[in-house]
């Protein structure tokens, strides 16, 4: 046997008293079903996995004002949507940066009103004309009493204010626009704090205090170029107005409690500021644009409370009720008065006021309409298309948004559900904003429509929630669905249990001792026009050279001298890839060398006599420059003869039996085997057509075939 535990607004005194005997017969059995109020009545880890729970843990993301203003920023995370096309920007105003962003806020939208305020000279000239046609003619012959006179009692302005507007309009336009980003941050002041402030002062006086400019009329033009363009990259320029109107609210509470209307800077800073008597207050307030252009009707303002189902998170699965409610103020709309009877169409607050005495009769006394009301009143003024084709699914869109934005933040249960309520309210061209997202929405029959609306949503809710498991094809009453999400493959572990795991590079064991005194001036430097290398110093052709010391300098006599070109750079084989390969030792191949062509050296002062004559006669040699380029990159090292084994008649390797210098210690050691000592190779030996690169942190391993000399090492790339 099932129970259901309920705890709503909807049970009365007089339903209490009857449930008094069912309660006593249930109050043994296990309940299976709870709908409470508020969500620490019941602990949900103490719950089987089988009872059903009408809320979920960590949603103060989105069910806080403060939660809401804060997180809603990171969407573009999540969705390809800007949140300042649904949400009217919002700050943190307890918090340094965002502190600072709102007073930068403030100020640029109080530049903007005043751009706005020369544009709407155009209409009001119009307006003046007409009018002062019509007292022209009334007081034809009637002398004008000074006294009476307003013009005296008008505050002029000078016109160095629109110049300062324009100004900032401009920066916050580049701003908006990302052509800041590499300026400094200091740099990005437009005016001083003295600037600012008599900026702001002149505003209030321009908007709130019925101030004017006399040369105001010349800037029309230029004032309508640069509001042209912000209102194409921002957009909530609509709504912001011309009064500055904020509205404050605190983090965490609901039902239009402490909700407030400012316009002005110092008020709302003196608001928020924490002292002795309530210092609780950082970090709970919220400051939110105020919409100054609301669709209001019969005069009136409203706003529309909407209703959605959240019944899973992973799947991420949304219902939309289908019916809504709309709630009006008991005032009249007017920006003159920031009374919250007049603002905030909260019932909660508009309860403790009475109607207006010069409210149109046409509205309803209860102060509420339903959905299908405000669709008739549309239909009668031939906008009958913008609930289907712009209020409706630009709800859906935001409230869509929010909860893929919230998903990773909610502990998401599986046998719970939750209600939730979203106000919303349409802007002059029907667009809704969306305001808050309300946790435990009222459900209580204070008026006709939510005694008929609040009931039925919560009987389509269990019937969604309770029949969803058994029945595919269950009864879901209004609800619609809104998203369901494809099933995310959740990681087997926590974010604790992350770990970062690599490998460690292995050094070699045995090092090549470093080359110091090694200089390849004397010989790369002598080469002639022709490119041409000497030939070591040998008294046979044929007979390599003896043991050298690195202490030792070995003269090089001109005796002999053989001819064979550079080495051509070697071409990638079809099929092979340019891929380095730094790992293991791996053969790269037989690859054919061409032969050098190999003179007499030459000093370097010879060189630089020959390219100086060269140069007389107009003949340059780029294989001299690089030349002349690599041997200048090793004047600064110690001169060391470099001997290089004499090519052989035959081709391949000549006398290798016999022993020859290592260029690294100093040791001899056979062609075709290393260096005993330290396991290097010759720097460099030229025999034949071939030779053999050197590799100083491996030992090569070579083999000798007829013209070709297959090499093994891990310096080589696959492909040159």
């Amino acid at each position: 046997m099932g129970c259901i535990l309920w705890s709503s607004r909807l049970v009365c005194s007089a339903h209490q008293m009857y449930m008094q005997p069912l309660l006593k017969l249930v109050r043994n059995e296990e309940t299976s079903f709870f709908w409470t109020i508020k969500k620490d009545a019941i602990n949900y880890h103490n719950l089987h996995c089988d009872q059903m729970l009408n809320h979920y843990a960590k949603t103060g993301s989105f069910t806080t004002k403060i939660g809401l203003c804060l997180n809603l920023r990171n969407l573009p995370w999540y969705v390809p949507a800007n949140p300042n096309t649904f949400f009217p920007r919002c700050y943190g105003i307890c918090m340094d940066d965002e502190k600072h962003d709102f007073i930068e806020d403030f100020r640029n939208t109080a530049a903007c009103s005043i751009l706005k305020w020369v544009i709407s000279l155009n209409a009001c000239d119009k307006k003046t004309q007409k009018s002062k046609g019509k007292i022209n003619k009334e007081d034809v012959g009637q002398k004008k009493d000074p006294v009476d006179s307003d013009e005296k009692e008008i505050k002029q302005l000078p016109g160095k204010l629109i110049d300062m507007a324009c100004q900032v309009c401009e920066t916050y336009l580049g701003q908006m626009e990302h052509e800041d980003i590499d300026t400094a941050m200091d740099a990005s002041a437009v005016l001083s704090e003295e600037e600012w402030k008599d900026l702001i002062e002149q505003y209030y006086c321009l908007i709130h205090e019925g101030a004017v400019i006399c040369s105001a009329r010349n800037y029309i033009t230029q004032c309508q170029k640069i509001l042209s363009k912000i209102m194409s990259t921002n957009p909530q320029q609509d709504i912001d107005g011309n009064h500055n109107i904020w509205i404050i609210k605190p983090g965490a509470k609901s039902r239009g409690r402490e909700i407030v209307c400012k316009n002005r800077l110092d008020d709302i800073l003196k608001l928020v500021e924490a002292t002795d008597q309530f210092p609780v207050k950082d970090h709970k307030w919220v400051v939110q644009k105020y919409i100054e252009t609301p669709l209001l009707i019969y005069d009136t303002k409203f706003d529309i409370r909407q209703w959605f189902l959240v019944t899973d998170w992973n799947p991420l699965t949304i219902w939309f009720y289908k019916e809504s409610y709309l709630r009006f103020s008991t005032q009249r709309f007017s920006l003159d008065n920031l009374d919250s009877s007049i603002h905030l169409c909260n019932n909660s607050i508009q309860k403790h006021y009475k109607n207006a005495a010069d409210r149109n009769p046409l509205l309803p006394w209860h102060n509420m309409w339903t959905s299908t009301k405000f669709q008739e009143y549309l239909q009668k003024r031939g906008r009958g298309n913008m609930w289907r084709n712009v209020i409706y699914p630009s709800m859906k869109k935001a409230i869509t948004y929010t909860m893929r934005m919230a998903q990773e933040s909610v502990e998401a249960r599986k046998s719970s559900f939750e209600l939730y309520g979203a106000d919303f309210i349409l802007g002059e061209d029907f667009k809704p904003w969306l305001i808050e997202i309300n946790t435990s929405p009222t459900m209580f029959p204070s008026t006709p429509v939510t005694a008929e609306l609040c009931a039925q949503v919560q009987e389509d809710t269990i019937k969604l929630v309770t029949e969803k498991k058994r029945d595919k094809n269950w009864d879901t009453g209004k609800f619609e669905l809104l998203w369901r999400q494809p099933l995310l493959d959740l990681p087997p572990f926590n974010v604790t249990d992350l770990f970062v795991e690599g490998v460690g590079i292995k050094r070699s064991r045995q090092k090549a001792a470093p080359i110091t005194n090694f200089n390849f001036l004397d010989t790369l430097a002598r080469i002639p026009q022709t490119t041409e290398y000497a030939a070591p110093n040998h008294e046979k052709q044929g007979e390599s050279i003896g043991t050298v010391n690195n202490k030792q300098n070995i003269k090089m006599k001109i005796e002999k001298a053989i001819f064979c070109t550079l080495p051509k750079p070697l071409k990638r084989p079809p099929g092979k890839s340019c891929k380095v390969r730094d790992a293991h030792v791996k053969s790269t191949g037989h690859i054919d060398f061409p032969s050098l062509v190999l003179q007499p050296t030459q000093s370097i002062t010879e060189m630089k006599h020959v390219q100086y004559i060269n140069k007389a006669k107009g003949i340059t040699d780029s294989s001299f420059h690089r030349v002349n380029q690599t041997a200048s990159t090793f004047q600064n090292m110690n001169p060391l003869d470099w001997p290089l084994l004499q090519p052989s008649k035959i081709s391949g390797l000549q006398n290798s039996n016999k022993k020859i210098p290592c260029l690294v210690c100093g040791d001899t050691f056979q062609l075709e085997k290393t260096c005993k000592h330290c396991s290097s190779f010759c720097a460099t030996v030229l025999q034949g057509s071939s030779y053999l690169p050197m590799n100083d942190c491996s030992t090569p391993e070579k083999k000798v075939t007829s013209n070709k000399i297959t090499v093994h090492s891990n310096v080589f790339p696959e492909n040159i």
